[in-house]
């Protein structure tokens, strides 16, 4: 199916209310990174019980964005978008209110469902447009948010150092109130949807349904819960019946079952966004633990892949050399990853500084190249449940790193579990750059064609 997008131009205005709106899940995803220790010192909870701050928001983020992305092709950008920056001012105020780990688990929640209007906003507003050359506003789309995410661990210790760890959560108050400001009066009034076909509920609760099973097993995976496999299976079975049959169906698993290349681009940002989130995650968690820094002191080690993530991206945003930036991405991951396997207590902090350099180079290339590729080959009328279904890999690969680095650290995060982390991570990243390498579609992709932007699904 080919889908032809008259080209108009892009209301410039909408750029600053759709970039806080897509910052808001990657500010809460970073900054927590160096706060979960203290939080565990607070409630007295160890590494595998604090994980559930991680989880809680990726489940909710996972199984929320292509249903909210869904929303927004059929009703509009505006109303999902203030309705998810409410909730997340409200979960803001619960964080910092929280008085156990099972509050604040909540709190997180509540900001994964509240965050996940902003980035399929932003991408269907932008596709709506269409802007025959994106690579711009994806850019600065994509800056923004990889500058939060890269950024986040060092303004996280900071907020921490000078408030404690709940100036972490408070911090989406603020942001919450700007963005409903000038959502109102910037975001444009979606006309009325038509009345005909009714929204396929029960395709998303099932969706909803198997996603929860399976990131709910990766989070914990042990013989005891082995069965929420089988259920995942049989939920999915039932999803897949239900869009086969349905006239306007959640997810067209034909459209998306017949694009072997977007299905490539969305297991891709699974595998990048594994290594990536074990490495904010877990490296961090060993530094503090393992290297006995303080939460401010890591966050500042991690300042360096932030400089060099955000100069990559933009110096490189522009250009659409999508296979050579995947291939640049995966290589720096081995690299680094295995520089981590001769990482002891003791060893000098020049090391960390340059294992930091060359993270940020994949953290530039990755995210950035994946939402690009996805851009050209979404179909556009379904490019909110799209975006938000990348999204939900990159979630995915989340979850897969939060169990391993539980696994690994079960005991605490020492050296010990750093290594078997690290080796783990690169196999990962082997199987990234296999991924890459084996994709043909890479090399012509976003090439123009004569009626503007044509995408394949």
């Amino acid at each position: 199916m080919t889908t032809a997008v008259a080209v108009q131009t892009f209301d410039r205005r909408l750029i600053l209310p759709l970039v806080l709106g897509a910052i808001l899940n990657p500010v809460n995803s970073s900054t927590l990174a160096v706060a979960l220790v203290p939080i565990g010192l607070a409630f007295h909870a160890l590494p595998a019980e604090t994980a559930w701050l991680v989880s809680g928001l990726y489940l909710a983020t996972a199984t929320g964005q292509p249903v909210v992305g869904r929303l927004v092709d059929r009703y509009g950008a505006r109303k999902l978008y203030l309705a998810g920056a409410a909730l997340v001012g409200v979960a803001g105020v619960v964080g910092v209110l929280a008085p156990s780990l099972g509050v604040l688990v909540l709190a997180r929640v509540l900001l994964g469902f509240g965050t996940c209007a902003g980035y399929p906003a932003a991408m269907y507003l932008i596709r709506r447009s269409g802007v025959e050359k994106p690579g711009g506003l994806l850019t600065a789309l994509n800056v923004s948010a990889q500058t939060v995410v890269v950024v986040g661990p060092t303004l996280g210790g900071l907020l921490i150092g000078l408030a404690g760890w709940r100036a972490v959560f408070a911090v989406n108050i603020p942001l919450a109130v700007l963005c409903l400001i000038l959502g109102s009066i910037l975001l444009p009034r979606a006309p009325r949807p038509g009345a005909h076909v009714r929204l396929d509920h029960l395709g998303i609760g099932l969706f909803a349904g198997t996603l929860t099973a399976l990131m709910l097993y990766l989070q914990e995976p042990s013989v005891r819960l082995i069965w929420l496999l089988p259920l995942a299976a049989v939920l999915a079975g039932g999803f897949v019946w239900r869009e086969l049959r349905y006239a306007d169906p959640f997810l067209d698993v034909r459209v998306f079952g017949g694009n072997g290349p977007l299905i490539a681009t969305y297991v891709r940002a699974l595998l990048a966004q594994t290594v990536a989130y074990a490495y904010l995650y877990g490296f961090t968690q060993w530094l503090e633990a393992g290297h006995g820094l303080s939460a401010s002191h890591a966050g500042l080690l991690l300042l360096p892949m932030s400089l060099v993530a955000v100069g990559v991206s933009t110096l490189t945003g522009r250009r659409a050399e999508f296979r050579g930036k995947l291939l640049a991405g995966a290589l720096s991951q081995l690299v680094a990853c295995a520089l981590m396997l001769v990482l002891d207590a003791g060893s000098a902090l020049w090391i960390v500084v340059i294992i930091s350099v060359i993270f940020g180079l994949p953290q530039g290339l990755n995210s950035l190249a994946n939402q690009n590729a996805l851009y050209f080959q979404a179909d556009a009328d379904r490019m909110g449940a799209s975006a938000g279904l990348l999204r939900t890999f990159s979630y995915l690969g989340a979850m897969v790193s939060s169990a391993a680095t539980g696994a690994f650290f079960k005991h605490g995060a020492d050296t010990t579990g750093l290594h078997d982390l690290a080796a783990f991570l690169i196999v990962v990243a082997g199987l990234l750059l296999v991924l890459i390498l084996a994709d043909p579609s890479l090399r012509h992709l976003g090439a123009p064609t004569p009626k503007g932007i044509a995408a394949t699904g």
